[in-house]
C-alpha cells in the first residue's frame, strides 16, 4: 500500500462518515452530497483495488497475511454501495447516519489494511 494514500482515503472517509452521520441527526435525508461522498470513497476504494493487484509485482509485497489484507479491502469495497443502497430505499434521515457509519467503518478498515500491509508479520 501506498501511505499517503492511505492517508487521503482515510481522511475522505471519516470526512464523509462525519458529515453523513451529522446531516442525518439533524434530520437531513440523503442527498447528492452524502450520495455523492461515498460515491467518492468509493472510487478510491477501487483504485486502492488496483494498486493492492500492482504493488506486490512492482516489488511492494505484504508483511502480512494476503488472505486477510483481500477480505478487508473487498469487505471496504462494498460497504459504501450497500450503504447507498440502503439509503434509496429507506429514504430516511436515519439511513443517512448509517451511510455515514459505513464510511466510518470503511475508514478503519483502510487503516487495518494498511497495517496488514507495513506492520505485521506473517
Amino acid at each position: 500500500m501506498i501511505l499517503w494514500f492511505t492517508y487521503v482515503q482515510v481522511g475522505v472517509a471519516v470526512a464523509a462518515g462525519v458529515l453523513c452521520v451529522i446531516l442525518g441527526l439533524v434530520g437531513r435525508r440523503p442527498s447528492d452530497l452524502t450520495v455523492g461522498a461515498l460515491a467518492l470513497l468509493e472510487l478510491l476504494l477501487i483504485a486502492q483495488i488496483v494498486i493492492a493487484v500492482i504493488a506486490p509485482v512492482a516489488g511492494n509485497p505484504p508483511t502480512g497475511s494476503l488472505l486477510e489484507y483481500w477480505v478487508y479491502l473487498v469487505s471496504a469495497a462494498l460497504l459504501p454501495p450497500a450503504g447507498v443502497v440502503w439509503a434509496l430505499l429507506e429514504r430516511s434521515r436515519w439511513s443517512t447516519v448509517i451511510m455515514g457509519v459505513a464510511a466510518l467503518a470503511v475508514a478503519v478498515m483502510v487503516w487495518r489494511m494498511q497495517v496488514i500491509w507495513t506492520v505485521q508479520v506473517a
